[in-house]
């Protein structure tokens, strides 16, 4: 390649590698496009007009609604979801399946067995609230519970899988079973694991799982999802700057942990911005930054917290050496010490080619070829990353935005969802398990 300079030359591989990724997802939505075609029903034993589900999951909307603004009032935090899965277990058992409480703790199991041996597909939802007041929103449902408001949308992901589960229990399974994961502590307590840890996988084993997340990026209607990588790998950092207190108007006198701490925080961008490369994501935010005693006192030490995102699991283990060798460097430099923590957080959440494919027919009978797109991966974390690390999983978002009141993002005080987005959701949910069963 004849190029003028190095900049010219990665600027033309660059916009190559984007022409190729475009022409591909086009292949691959032309593919898929061209197998709905052929698909009436479900194959295997017992099909049914897939379009059925739909119409279903509408019949249930106003009971949807009202379990979601039940959940709203009253939110819980995580491992506190002690009313949440009461009526989550009570539902379960109100249509005959076999339910299971106190699963990691405060999670909820239900399982629907079908006549004949088969795989078990494995439904997902969160349950758990943030500790954030909700704004004011002139809404008859809002929270009841002083600092706590369901900010993400947890609320909805619960009533829609309670609806999926109805609506699969009334239809009953010819083959395989289904289980309904109702999970607590999603929210930064990896209650995913916690279920795992108890076995949520297993008796019977399950072979794949879905999940989905509501989405105001995304018009009500529509659906999304990401192929490979889909939510990034989330780790907390720790950094304590050990200074020399003193009076601020004898500095010389003193080692200033807020000055170093500056330093340290703009070093830090130098991670993402040259050491590690570009068509790699990264990002290192410090979130929190505590210190001080008064106006004229420079502070002995300050604490540092934030978080680093990765998709890259080889450059998720070398971030934990790249991010102290800065700090090492900045605080040698002024004559400080330092202290510093990574910990572990959830793993990056990787959809699976062959789930995505199955999401893709789906929801081009669901909701219509036209209705669903392939995007980039999100930089959240998301704990469904641990059941998706064991069995071929597909998390995909569902889109809730039908004006301004519904475009606020997620974990803002304002957020709220259109309501509307519900049966599809819930749909969704119930054909993806059979849509599998019918495969395997």
């Amino acid at each position: 390649m004849n190029c003028l300079n190095d900049f010219s030359c990665s600027g033309i591989y660059y916009i190559t590698q984007v022409m190729q990724a475009a022409y591909v997802e086009q292949v691959q939505r032309e593919s898929f496009r061209r197998k709905i075609e052929q698909v009436e029903h479900f194959s295997g034993r017992g099909t049914m007009d897939i379009h059925l589900l739909l119409e279903e999951a509408k019949r249930m909307h106003s009971q949807m609604i009202a379990w979601r603004r039940d959940f709203h009032q009253y939110p819980e935090l995580a491992y506190e979801e002690v009313r949440t899965s009461q009526k989550v277990y009570d539902h379960l058992q109100s249509l005959g399946l076999e339910v299971a409480k106190g699963v990691g703790k405060t999670g909820v199991v239900g399982l629907l067995r079908g006549k004949e041996p088969g795989p078990t597909f494995l439904l997902r939802a969160d349950m758990d609230a943030l500790p954030i007041p909700e704004a004011e929103k002139g809404i008859s449902y809002g929270s009841k519970v002083e600092g706590k408001a369901h900010l993400c949308g947890h609320d909805a992901h619960t009533s829609i899988l309670m609806a999926a589960a109805q609506i699969l229990a009334n239809r009953g399974l010819q083959k395989g079973n289904i289980k309904f994961m109702f999970q607590p502590a999603e929210e930064g307590g990896a209650g995913a694991k916690a279920m795992i840890d108890d076995g949520v996988l297993e008796n019977p084993r399950v072979d794949a799982a879905a999940a989905l997340h509501v989405s105001p990026a995304y018009d009500t209607g529509t659906l999304a999802v990401a192929r490979g990588p889909g939510w990034a790998a989330t780790n907390a950092i720790n950094i304590r700057i050990i200074g020399q207190g003193g009076h601020a108007a004898a500095p010389h006198q003193t080692v200033d942990s807020i000055a170093v701490s500056a330093q340290v925080i703009t070093a830090l961008q130098q991670v993402a911005s040259r050491q590690v490369n570009p068509l790699d994501a990264v990002v290192l935010t410090i979130g929190q930054m505590t210190g001080g005693y008064a106006r004229n006192v420079i502070a002995p030490e300050v604490h540092l917290s934030g978080t680093v995102r990765t998709l890259n699991p080889a450059l998720r283990e070398q971030m934990p050496d790249k991010i102290e060798k800065i700090i090492k460097g900045v605080t040698d430099a002024f004559g400080a010490g330092y202290e510093f923590e990574f910990l572990d957080g959830y793993p990056v959440l990787v959809n699976d080619d062959r789930m995505v494919d199955l999401f893709a027919e789906t929801s081009s009978i669901i909701a219509g070829s036209d209705r669903w797109q392939m995007i980039s991966p999100g930089m959240g974390g998301e704990d469904f990353a641990f059941v998706a690390e064991r069995v071929p999983s597909v998390m995909f978002r569902l889109g809730t935005r039908s004006g301004e009141e519904t475009s606020y993002p997620l974990h803002h005080p304002s957020f709220n969802l259109d309501e509307d987005a519900l049966p599809l959701g819930a749909a969704m949910l119930a054909s993806i398990a059979l849509n599998y069963l019918s495969k395997h």
